[in-house]
């Protein structure tokens, strides 16, 4: 709940905003993902009940996982009580990767990595856990190929190369 202004005919009348409960969006989005492969990735909401929610799954995300989870949450707020503006996505194939289980599916494909206190590196992932994550790096010229091992909070951000 936030106390707000607005200046009418030069003087301030309060009033305020209600911001929508992040928990009971948090509980619907996830009944609904329950006992499928889709899980949520993110979710934000505004000072101004702007809602944002990014799902994924283990097999991909498809149009109408976005409508059904879209078409949760509308059922259960009430317009008439709090306006709000819906935005149901897919992590997009150029997004980072924040969760474990995101590392796992990608196991075999290519990786750009930047570390916090290192540089930035490019391999194939060869394999994920709940705590870290290892890829290989192609040696330059003579030197032979390495696996490097990143703790999950060591990194900064980790994309899937997307090659076209």
């Amino acid at each position: 709940m936030y106390l707000c202004s607005d200046k009418m005919w030069g003087r301030e009348f309060p009033f305020l905003l209600l911001m929508i409960d992040k928990f009971k969006v948090l509980d619907i989005v996830k009944d609904v993902l329950e006992g499928s492969d889709k899980y949520l990735i993110n979710m934000k909401i505004t000072p101004d009940n702007r809602i944002f929610v990014d799902i994924d799954g283990d097999n991909g995300i498809n149009i109408d996982d976005c409508i059904e989870v879209s078409r949760a949450i509308e059922s259960q707020l009430d317009r008439d009580e709090e306006d709000f503006e819906l935005n149901v996505s897919s992590a997009g194939a150029d997004s980072p990767l924040k969760m474990p289980r995101q590392y796992r599916r990608h196991v075999g494909r290519e990786l750009n990595v930047t570390p916090f206190d290192g540089e930035q590196v490019e391999g194939t992932l060869m394999e994920a856990d709940d705590q870290h994550f290892v890829i290989k790096i192609k040696g330059k010229k003579k030197e032979s190929a390495r696996e490097v091992s990143f703790a999950y909070e060591d990194v900064k951000t980790a994309k899937v190369v997307v090659k076209i």
